[in-house]
């Protein structure tokens, strides 16, 4: 059945029709239409069921605020789930499904739960899935996964065809909604000079006020919208931007805005979304208010709707949701449907308002239609169950005795309207309760503030509680004057255009209909109509002692999932507030998060799909390795040469190799992945020195130190070598793996703890490249090249300095990993490759050979150096790896040292680093549990230590190992056993764990 309107239908093309289906079905629509609009112009008035009691849903609303109307749209790679129906524009080939029902829409066996809602109150998974506990694995935990969620993701072996992309921009004013206030305010900014980016989440600009009616300079409000445009589409100055949502407002005017480009028509190349990452100096929230639902028995039977929403339909898309339409209200704005309902030719056999004393001007006027209008009175039902079929009217004052029953077919409800206030409160703006408009509203005192104190969100319109247009062009022209001026531009005076619209009697507060309702019209009436969430589940929840707003949301899930407070906050916690005896304001609100309404994974991912999800990063030597066939391994983000295999050697055969010849000659190693961090500024020492467990304020300009640093649990968490720069500057060198962590470590202390320190930190990792120059012929290929001295008494071991070599000017440390004697040479990226092939060439004389980390691992064991994340887990500490000396005695504190003084970090019985040989010279297997006598509670063998780190040692001829051991230094020379997963057993003895040159006479050269 049809209900498209000969009339309205402002957006329509009509003489376009657009085909799509829904549930299989093959409907048409018109150009302009959203999937809403174009199912209710077929009479679809069903398109969901709920989550909980699986209850017959239909569209509430006409944009993103909409709780029911979620769908599948698309199938197989473009499959989306719970995309809102009112905010879906309409093209050729849509797809849609209704969700959370089976086996279909229409008959859904789900909807059995509604029999037992008696037995599935709020909170009841809570008191149900307790006991016995042993039904939660076999029946509990199933149930619960196959009924959770709405929609269904997307098989994950189906990869999305559309693409994704990030866009960032830096501008002194955003202005976020693109209705009469934000377009007013973009225009005063950008009058006055400031670069205004101007963002409307729908397509449409001019927000309700072309629905509404009123004048604007005695115009019609659509024509202020239009010359407004006009203007602005002129000014170099201003940017416009339709279909983007403003997702999230962060501190220091960080901005999150959600674009969707192709939405509407797919196809065309290019991204289908786009997430700006915006800066902005001044922000101008212009979001609007939304229209909150009435509560009563049946609110949520499809045909119920919000009034605004009602006329919407009728106006925007030329659709009537029915026939005869009551409206019901607390407030006059609703009279604005009734009377465009009437203008249309559609009845509204009763206007129902609960206000003893009526509305004002617009009553007048709907009564001189010839519309009936009952004051005092209110909804005492809904009749009907997939389809309005009536209402049965009470007095407001009463408990609900029937008064009188009417035939209808759709009903249009008006609880008041509620400022968008989410985009403020998202950095810290506060509220304040309006009790003459019954509503929240932004608090100018408690405004969110940048670093210096200022500032830098600005409400205007609507969304700052003003309700008529002429107050609404008011403060959106001063909130332009206001960012103007503080980004430095020159606005003249804030000049609104003169408006005018009815006058409208006070609203009058009605959070229940009736207001003495009865426990069985409360248990009819809801809330959160996606949740089903009643009246009766929030007063139930109170009773309880969830008094705390935050509490009683979580125990009844009001205002949950996609909701997040549109609709359902302010009457749940009214009714809240009411069953605590306590004001509205007293109660206060839940919490606002962003994003605004959700937003595709895809634009959250962006680029970063397929082979950039995850870039491989690339040293400046990648290119030379792959043509020597160098085999990588991962290590972190990068892939590192783990051998160079020549001819037909094996892997162990060519690690081999290239330890001999390090240790006999001389090798290189591509050193470029291992983590350099600046950190700079007069606090920098006192910053490194809480950083790391020794001190770094008194390592002098020139010299370098090796450093632990340790998690706040006292746990051993990267480790490196330290260079002073100058007096005020230090490199911080991080493992491959940790560069970016502990980049993120130092910059989250900086933030949080240490904000009025003084210190700088940059990740220039990639800015150089780093080649290790190792073996007894080090420093004689580096003479050879010239150009500095690297003579051991012009720099010693730990020192650096720079200079030029080969005519490449470069950074050398004199520090080494292997026990050699060890150069490491920092140059420009871009020169790597050049001093390579310099070093190459003049190395060769000395048979130089490339070595990989296989090679770097296996000879830094023999020297019994420990490496983060092998004999480092998470769980240990510098004492546990006979690491104390590098733990200061003269600083009052570091990150971690309170927690390395807790009784169980003391322990005496903590697993201590040791070598280990096995007997028989073989290799032990990595990871081995060393096993004690007696068994543990769980009937297995005690164990005494682990193996962290194994290798087949070529200097040496034999297995070597590292590990930690139960009370291992004190047990020199005894033998233990590793049962291997071969089923043979180990035998190794537990030795120092320098197992190569322990006094460091070839390092020191």
């Amino acid at each position: 059945m049809s209900t498209r309107l000969a009339q309205g239908g402002r957006f329509l093309n009509r003489a376009r029709k657009v085909n799509f289906t829904f549930n299989g079905q093959h409907l048409t629509g018109h150009e302009g239409d959203t999937l809403a609009s174009a199912l209710l112009a077929q009479g679809q008035m069903m398109v969901g069921r709920s989550f909980k009691y699986h209850r017959p849903r239909g569209m509430v609303a006409s944009g993103a605020e909409e709780p029911n109307a979620l769908v599948n749209l698309g199938s197989g790679n473009r499959l989306e789930p719970n995309q809102r129906a009112t905010t879906t524009e309409l093209f050729d080939g849509l797809t849609a499904t209704s969700q959370n029902h089976w086996p279909s829409l229409e008959f859904d066996v789900g909807a059995v739960n509604t029999y037992f809602s008696r037995f599935l109150p709020a909170g009841f998974y809570y008191k149900m899935f307790m006991y016995p506990r042993a039904f939660w694995k076999h029946v509990y935990e199933p149930f619960i996964r196959q009924s959770a969620g709405l929609g269904r993701a997307p098989e994950p072996h189906v990869r999305d065809e559309d693409t994704y992309e990030h866009f960032y921009a830096f501008v002194d004013v955003l202005v976020i909604g693109g209705g009469v206030a934000g377009l007013q305010a973009a225009l005063t900014a950008g009058r006055a000079g400031a670069q205004v980016l101007l963002i409307e989440q729908t397509a449409h600009w001019g927000g309700r006020a072309p629905v509404d009616g009123g004048t604007v300079d005695g115009k019609p409000a659509a024509e202020f919208v239009d010359a407004a445009l006009a203007e602005l589409r002129g000014m170099k100055n201003v940017v416009l931007r339709d279909r983007c949502m403003g997702a999230g407002v962060y501190d220091h005017g960080y901005v999150l805005a959600y674009e969707r480009i192709s939405d509407h028509a797919p196809g065309p190349a290019g991204p289908r979304h786009r997430l700006w990452r915006l800066r902005c100096k001044q922000v101008v929230t212009a979001t609007g208010a939304i229209e909150r639902p009435l509560s009563f028995a049946g609110n949520d039977i499809p045909g119920v709707m919000l009034a605004s929403a009602v006329r919407d339909y009728a106006v925007n898309y030329g659709v009537s949701i029915g026939d005869r339409t009551v409206v019901v209200t607390n407030n006059d704005d609703a009279y604005r449907t009734a009377i465009t309902l009437k203008g249309l030719g559609l009845e509204v056999p009763a206007i129902i308002d609960a206000r003893a004393g009526g509305g004002g001007a617009l009553a007048d006027e709907a009564r001189a239609l010839g519309i009936r209008v009952e004051t005092g009175k209110a909804i005492a039902k809904v009749k009907g169950a997939k389809r309005v079929e009536g209402v049965a009217i009470c007095a407001q004052a009463g408990e609900g005795a029937v008064l009188e029953e009417i035939k209808c077919d759709a009903v249009a409800m008006s609880g008041g309207w509620s400022p968008v206030v989410h985009l403020w409160s998202h950095c810290g703006g506060k509220l304040t309760w309006d009790d003459a408009q019954a509503m929240f509203r932004p608090n100018a005192d408690l405004a969110p503030t940048g670093a210096a104190g200022e500032a830098f969100v600005i409400p205007a319109g609507t969304a700052n509680g003003y309700m008529g247009l002429a107050e609404v062009l008011a403060d959106a022209a001063a909130a332009g004057v206001a960012a103007a001026k503080a980004v430095g531009a020159k606005p003249k005076k804030a000049e609104a255009p003169q408006a005018s619209t009815p006058d409208e009697a006070p609203i009058e507060p009605v959070w229940l209909m009736p207001q003495g309702a009865d426990i069985k019209l409360r248990m009819k009436a809801w809330l959160d109509f996606q949740n089903d969430v009643k009246v009766s589940d929030v007063q139930l929840a109170a009773r309880e002692g969830f008094e705390s707003v935050e509490h009683a949301k979580r125990y009844t899930t009001l205002g949950m999932a996609t909701d997040q407070g549109k609709l359902s906050n302010i009457n749940g916690l009214a009714i809240l507030s009411d069953a605590l005896g306590q004001p509205i304001p007293q109660t206060g609100t839940t919490t606002f998060r962003p994003p605004y309404t959700p937003i595709s994974m895809g634009a959250i991912a962006g680029e970063a799909r397929g082979k950039v999800f995850q870039p491989i990063r690339r040293t400046p030597l990648q290119d030379w390795h792959e043509g020597q066939g160098a085999y990588f391994e991962p290590v972190g983000h990068w892939r590192r040469p783990y051998c160079y295999p020549r001819g037909e050697e094996s892997h162990a055969q060519a690690v081999a190799r290239e330890i001999n010849q390090t240790r006999g000659s001389l090798g290189m190693l591509d050193a470029s992945t291992l983590g350099k961090l600046i950190v700079k500024g007069p606090d920098a020492g006192k910053f490194l020195d809480m950083l790391y467990t020794n001190m770094m304020s008194t390592l002098k300009p020139g010299r370098c130190r090796y450093g632990l640093m340790c998690s706040e649990n006292g746990f051993l968490m990267d480790d490196g070598v330290v260079a002073r720069i100058h007096d005020d500057t230090f490199l911080c060198h991080t493992t491959t793996g940790g560069a970016d962590r502990i980049h993120a470590h130092m910059e989250e202390w900086l933030q949080t703890e240490w904000w009025d320190w003084q210190v700088y930190v940059a990740n220039v990792t990639e800015q150089y490249g780093q080649i290790a120059v190792v073996g007894p012929d080090a420093r004689k290929v580096l003479e050879k090249l010239g150009g500095m001295d690297v003579s051991k008494d012009t720099l010693p071991f730990m020192a650096w300095a720079d200079g030029e070599l080969g005519g490449i000017a470069c950074r050398v440390y004199r520090i080494s990993f292997s026990g050699e004697l060890s150069y490491e040479i920092a140059v420009d990226a871009g020169h790597a490759r050049a001093l390579w092939d310099k070093l190459l060439e003049s190395g060769a004389e000395f048979n130089v050979m490339p070595y990989g980390t296989e090679a770097l691992h296996v000879m830094r064991a023999e020297k019994g150096f420990i490496m983060i994340g092998d004999e480092t887990d998470g769980t240990v500490i510098p004492q546990d790896l006979g690491l104390d000396w590098a733990i200061s005695k003269k600083k009052e504190d570091y990150i971690g040292k309170r927690a390395q003084e807790r009784s169980h970090m003391t322990d005496p019985r903590r697993w201590k680093l040791v070598g280990l040989e096995t007997v028989d010279g073989s290799k032990l297997p990595d990871g081995a549990y060393a096993v004690a006598d007696g068994k543990n509670a769980n009937g297995q063998r005690n164990v005494q230590g682990r193996v962290t780190s194994t290798y087949h040692s070529p200097t040496l001829g034999r297995g070597i190992a590292m590990g930690l051991v139960l009370n291992g230094p004190d047990r020199m020379g005894e033998v233990i056993e590793f049962p291997g997963t071969d089923g043979k057993t180990y035998k190794a003895r537990i030795v120092d764990p320098v197992f190569f040159d322990k006094d460091g006479e070839k390092q020191n050269v």
